[in-house]
């Protein structure tokens, strides 16, 4: 129960990564506030957690969205001990020149903006507790992806984002990390491989890129960030942990 008593709100709760998370925060022993656009995939989520947990539709491109969801968990808790930035779009895959204006600014305005927003209306809610923050971002923000130029820089910003947090929050005993995965088997993923025209490869292809040899459940990344957002972590800040069984060393005979 590493997260005894902690109130933890996280971004994308309700679905892959973010769904996982909020389970096993739960089961560490964390309040979780969890936010998210998809009202249904709110609902159900809240059936199968249920109290004392609670489940709120906001906007990640609205500050005052997101301020108000920030003022329902204080208002309902009296305090915030830590927030996971975990909302994402990896869409479109796309190079550079071929990306709209319209998927440039979706993809900037979730993956960036919103680390933006929660740290400027929780701020002060993290200062009184010593909290921390938990940014996911992907190991594309490091090495790069094929056809996936915004996604792969919105995510190199949340790294730097992440470091330059944590040297401005020390002083307020405020950690601030984040988590990169390589590939993750979610909802998404598993749908997206089964419209490819030859799904079997694909599996393969994702298994094989890891270098321990098997795409991973997402489970395995929130172990990982709810250690991150615990009192084991204590002295880890400004880090881009990789969970990604090996995916960015070296070569690889991936045939």
């Amino acid at each position: 129960m590493i997260l005894q008593d902690k109130i933890v709100l996280i971004t994308g709760g309700a679905s892959g990564i973010g769904e996982a998370c909020a389970q096993v925060y739960a089961k560490q022993g964390a309040t979780v506030a969890v936010i998210d656009k998809d009202a249904a995939a709110l609902q159900r989520l809240q059936e199968q957690m249920g109290t004392p947990h609670i489940f709120l539709t906001a906007d990640l491109n609205s500050g005052a969205s997101i301020q108000q969801a920030i003022d329902r968990v204080l208002q309902t808790y009296g305090r915030l001990d830590a927030i996971h930035n975990n909302a994402g779009v990896a869409s479109p895959s796309k190079p550079l020149h071929d990306t709209t204006e319209e998927e440039w600014q979706l993809v900037m305005n979730v993956n960036v903006r919103g680390i933006y927003y929660t740290t400027r209306y929780g701020i002060a809610a993290l200062r009184a507790s010593r909290g921390c923050i938990l940014n996911t971002s992907s190991m594309v923000g490091d090495i790069g992806q094929e056809n996936h130029a915004a996604y792969a820089g919105s995510k190199g910003a949340v790294n730097a984002l992440t470091k330059a947090m944590a040297l401005d929050y020390a002083a307020d005993g405020i950690r601030v990390n984040a988590v990169a995965p390589a590939g993750v088997w979610t909802p998404m993923l598993r749908r997206w491989s089964s419209e490819q025209p030859e799904p079997a490869r694909i599996a393969q292809y994702l298994d094989g890129i890891h270098a321990l040899g098997y795409c991973p459940e997402a489970d395995e990344i929130a172990d990982v960030c709810a250690f991150l957002l615990s009192e084991q972590a204590r002295f880890i800040t400004g880090c881009i942990m990789p969970v990604s069984g090996g995916a960015e060393l070296g070569y690889k005979h991936t045939l």
